[in-house]
């Protein structure tokens, strides 16, 4: 039986680059569906309209153009162009007449034989089972039900910090096979780390998020039930914006993907 997110991220194809998806509510947070959320919808047409197993999404940058709203949408892929080694692909999701978002994306084949080495360093959380759950997270949202959530650093409701930088390990609620559409999707459902700095309620939509796979077999390797490392960082913010960056790792300290978004920051 599919899970939760596979049905709410499922798309159908149309022919011509064009597929069917629905956007569910319980994906949302403030003002409408998770960014993730939205990615992960994006990255299953992506993939979809690719369907080379040889050829891996290794990045993704969606642009969010305007808040989706509950109920059916179109996607559309096209192929911008395919190389001997890296396919082109953008991608844009509207429903009705509203332009959602856009995405840009690539796709490669593996190189087994480019030089291998990661300066990254694992956070060394201890094992999630040894980390109390955090099911006392205040103003909870529909979308923090779909995941499963254990606070090691940077918990919003101990602050505020003179760093903003926050991690953890997080999983789907409803275990599933790993893959890049639930790595776009995991990108953007921490709080953001913004939260552990401020203590003023605000909000924080995002106006591009960026998704870099780095290592595909150790995707390929994690378990349904195995928790994700992830640690965020936000450095600057000013006139309204702030970036975050993110570090999403396997269990066995292997890293998985780097993020990068630019956020709104919205204060009245």
């Amino acid at each position: 039986m599919p899970s939760r997110f596979d049905t709410d991220t499922a798309v159908v194809p149309l022919g011509a680059g064009a597929y069917d998806a629905r956007i569910d509510r319980g994906w949302w947070i403030e003002r409408g569906p998770n960014g993730g959320y939205v990615a992960a919808l994006l990255m299953r047409a992506l993939c979809a309209e690719v369907a080379d197993p040889d050829r891996h999404a290794r990045s993704l940058t969606v642009h969010y153009q305007a808040p989706a709203v509950e109920g059916p949408a179109r996607i559309t892929v096209t192929s911008e162009r395919r190389g001997r080694v890296v396919h082109y692909l953008s991608a844009r999701l509207v429903q009705g007449d509203r332009l959602i978002a856009t995405a840009q994306a690539a796709f490669a084949v593996l190189n087994p034989d480019a030089p291998d080495f990661a300066d990254p360093s694992f956070p060394g959380y201890p094992p999630p089972d040894a980390v109390d759950d955090a099911a006392q997270v205040p103003n909870p949202v529909p979308m923090r039900e779909r995941y499963e959530f254990r606070h090691v650093k940077g918990a919003p409701w101990e602050g505020p910090s003179d760093r903003a930088e926050t991690g953890g390990w997080i999983r789907l609620a409803e275990p599933r096979p790993y893959d890049t559409a639930l790595v776009a999707a995991l990108a953007d459902a921490w709080y953001p780390a913004i939260f552990t700095r401020l203590v003023d309620r605000f909000g924080v939509p995002t106006i591009d998020l960026t998704v870099h796979i780095r290592n595909i077999r150790a995707l390929q390797r994690m378990q349904p039930e195995d928790w994700m490392a992830t640690l965020f960082r936000t450095t600057v913010s000013t006139e309204g914006f702030l970036e975050e960056d993110g570090q999403l790792w396997a269990p066995d300290g292997t890293l998985i993907a780097h993020s990068r978004q630019l956020g709104l920051l919205l204060t009245g």
